[in-house]
C-alpha cells in the first residue's frame, strides 16, 4: 500500500544558484528542527559531468501524535516517547551537462511504521550545456566557477530572468503489521512464531491493511502541509544569495544557527516548519 503526493513549481533563479542553495539550505528560518548536516561522500565524474553527494541530516522529530494514537506503544519501542532525534539520508546528483539535479531523501527511523521517500528534480528549462559545463567541478570554489557569484563585498546573483523548474514527489509506505504477519505465517511447513495476545488482538481488530492506509493518509496530509514551508526555506537562501552572494548566505546561516541554539523552539524567532520526513500533526 503506497500513498503518493507530487507538485511542480518554478523558482525565479538560475539553475546554478538553485543547486548551490540546495546544499546551503540548512539552517534557515523555516528549518529550526535541523540539528546538523554531515557529508558522507562526494564524487565528481569528469566523463558524465555528474556530481554525486550523500549527506546525513540529524533532525529533532517525532512520530505524528495521530499515529501514536493508532498504534500501541508496545509496537513502537523507543519511538513511542515524545520528542527525539531522527536521521534523514539524502542523495543528490547534479548533471552539469544536461542542466538537471535529482535528489532523494528518506527517513532511517521508524521505517517499520512509515517509510517516507521525498524526491525532487531541479531542471534548467533551456540548457546551455557548453556554457555551464565547467560550473560544477566539485563543491570547492563552486560558486567562483559558476560565474554568477563572487566573493567580494558586492557579490550578488544577477537577476537575468532565468528560472529553474522544480518537480517534487513524496512516496509514503507503511509496513506496520507486516513483521507480525510474516511471523504468523508458517515457514517451510512449520508453525509460525506466536505473538503476544495484545498484538494479535490489535491487528485482528484493526486489520493490517486498514491500519496501513490510516497511517499513510496521516503521512500524506503532513507532506502536503509541509511543502509550502520547504519552498519558503529555499527562497530565503536564494534571496540572501541574490542580495549579498555567498557571504550573505554564510552570514545568514551563522545567525540562524545561533538563534536556534539560544532560542530553542521559540516561534517568535522563526517560523517553524518540517519536511515530509518530520513530524507534523
Amino acid at each position: 500500500m503506497v500513498k503518493f503526493y507530487s507538485s511542480t513549481d518554478t523558482l525565479s533563479y538560475p539553475f546554478p544558484a538553485v543547486t548551490l542553495a540546495y546544499f546551503l539550505r540548512y539552517p534557515n528560518p523555516y528549518s529550526t528542527h535541523v540539528v546538523s548536516t554531515d557529508t558522507i561522500s562526494r564524487h565528481y565524474d569528469p566523463e558524465t559531468q555528474q556530481l554525486t553527494t550523500v549527506r546525513l541530516h540529524l533532525k529533532r522529530s517525532k512520530l505524528p501524535s495521530a499515529v501514536l494514537r493508532l498504534v500501541p506503544r508496545s509496537l513502537l519501542g523507543a519511538s513511542a516517547s515524545g520528542d527525539t532525534q531522527s536521521y534523514i539520508l539524502e542523495k543528490s546528483v547534479v548533471d552539469i551537462r544536461n542542466g538537471r539535479m535529482d535528489t532523494e531523501s528518506r527517513n532511517l527511523e521508524w521505517t517499520g511504521v512509515l517509510s517516507v521517500v521525498e524526491r525532487q528534480s531541479f531542471i534548467r528549462p533551456f540548457p546551455e550545456a557548453e556554457k555551464d559545463a565547467q560550473m560544477w567541478k566539485g563543491m570547492e570554489n563552486a560558486a567562483r566557477r559558476h560565474g554568477f557569484l563572487a566573493f567580494g563585498p558586492d557579490a550578488k546573483v544577477q537577476d537575468t530572468g532565468e528560472s529553474t523548474d522544480v518537480h517534487s514527489s513524496v512516496t509514503l509506505h507503511s509496513h506496520i503489521g507486516e513483521k507480525w504477519r510474516k511471523k504468523r505465517a508458517p515457514e517451510d511447513g512449520g508453525e509460525g512464531e506466536e505473538e503476544p495476545p495484545q498484538k494479535v488482538g490489535f491487528f485482528n481488530r484493526w486489520g493490517t491493511a486498514s491500519l496501513q492506509r490510516s497511517i499513510e493518509m496521516i503521512g500524506l496530509k503532513r507532506a502536503r502541509r509541509s511543502q509550502p514551508n520547504a519552498k519558503e526555506g529555499m527562497k530565503v537562501v536564494l534571496e540572501r544569495m541574490r542580495e549579498g552572494g555567498l557571504v550573505a548566505v554564510l552570514e545568514g546561516m551563522r545567525k540562524d544557527r545561533e538563534a536556534i541554539l539560544h532560542g530553542g523552539h521559540h516561534h517568535h524567532a522563526f517560523k517553524n516548519s518540517r519536511s515530509p520526513n518530520d513530524d507534523d500533526d
